[in-house]
């Protein structure tokens, strides 16, 4: 990608992002414009505002509460496409329909499976940050497109680095080597909880000794908070061993249900997310992070497209 030439390509976004303008600034693009509305009946109206015909489209889309998104997001992808652009990828900084990866209970849809496969018929590439990646190794197990996924921990790092007297707190054994990581380059203590789930807002918690810790900040790192149940109870259990300073630092803030109210409301002092999700809680930047897989996945793309030509 020639970010000296904003005019081959255009970034869309699918609802008001702040990422948008950051990342027409920094790749040097133009931004998309798109009319839509809905119909008496609920049914979408989509007419694009600029001609798109041989140049480079980016969709930027965080897929937090998808059912709602899904539609507008395939009318956008393929109307690009079918207007000529020459590439459509997809920059979700939140990929949604990860977690279900395995049939867990007999007769279950394996949704993670289901969604890439649709979703990679619209796209030619896709960009994300820090996708739930439990069961498989890539996203290539299950997108059939190219993508790069962009790790958020070096965000929260160069955040953390400007404090002292911190003790990072990773919820539970599967964070354990992310935090210790951020640990390590920001130059902090931490310790790692034991999770146990019960069901989807029955969680608990459990902290080692922390008498060593009596005068520190606490700040629980995460890499997703949705429900908040998981964050609540390890304020609980930072509290009862008279932690009395936590704040809770997380990549994507879903915050459903109003979650991140209650979450202050049990203790914490201070709540930060990156902006990956629109939210009151965004004081982390990834743009950044962003820019050189989103030129990487362009260019790969054109190059692939190239050869193809060639070789036809």
């Amino acid at each position: 990608m020639n970010s000296s030439d904003p005019k081959n390509c255009y970034i869309f976004s699918l609802e008001s992002h702040p990422l948008q303008d950051r990342l027409i600034e920094k790749i040097g693009a133009q931004k998309g414009r798109f009319d839509t509305r809905l119909f008496p009946d609920g049914e979408s109206y989509l007419r694009l505002e600029q001609e798109v015909k041989n140049l480079d489209c980016i969709v930027l889309a965080d897929l937090a509460h998808p059912n709602k998104k899904y539609l507008p997001l395939i009318f956008l992808l393929d109307t690009l496409k079918e207007l000529g652009a020459a590439s459509v990828g997809l920059v979700a900084p939140y990929l949604s329909y990860m977690r279900q990866d395995q049939r867990f209970v007999e007769g279950e849809a394996i949704t993670s499976k289901l969604f890439a496969r649709a979703l990679s018929q619209h796209i030619d590439w896709l960009v994300t940050v820090d996708p739930h990646l439990h069961r498989y190794h890539s996203l290539d197990e299950i997108y059939s497109v190219t993508s790069r996924v962009v790790q958020g921990a070096p965000a929260l790092t160069a955040w953390l680095k400007d404090q002292s007297d911190l003790l990072l707190v990773g919820p539970d054994a599967e964070s354990e080597q992310w935090v210790a990581k951020i640990a390590e380059q920001s130059g902090h203590a931490f310790v790692i909880g034991e999770k146990n789930r019960y069901g989807d807002l029955d969680v608990k918690v459990t902290l080692p000794d922390l008498s060593q810790f009596g005068n520190a900040q606490a700040v629980i790192i995460d890499d997703v908070i949705s429900s908040g149940q998981t964050i609540m109870q390890c304020v609980g259990a930072l509290k009862a061993q008279n932690i009395k300073q936590i704040s809770c630092a997380a990549v994507h803030g879903i915050f459903a249900n109003n979650s991140d109210v209650e979450l202050i409301k049990s203790g914490l002092t201070s709540l930060v997310s990156t902006n990956t999700i629109p939210h009151s809680t965004n004081q982390i930047d990834v743009t950044e992070l962003l820019v050189s897989p989103i030129k990487d996945c362009v260019n790969s793309f054109r190059a692939e497209k190239m050869a193809l030509e060639l070789e036809g």
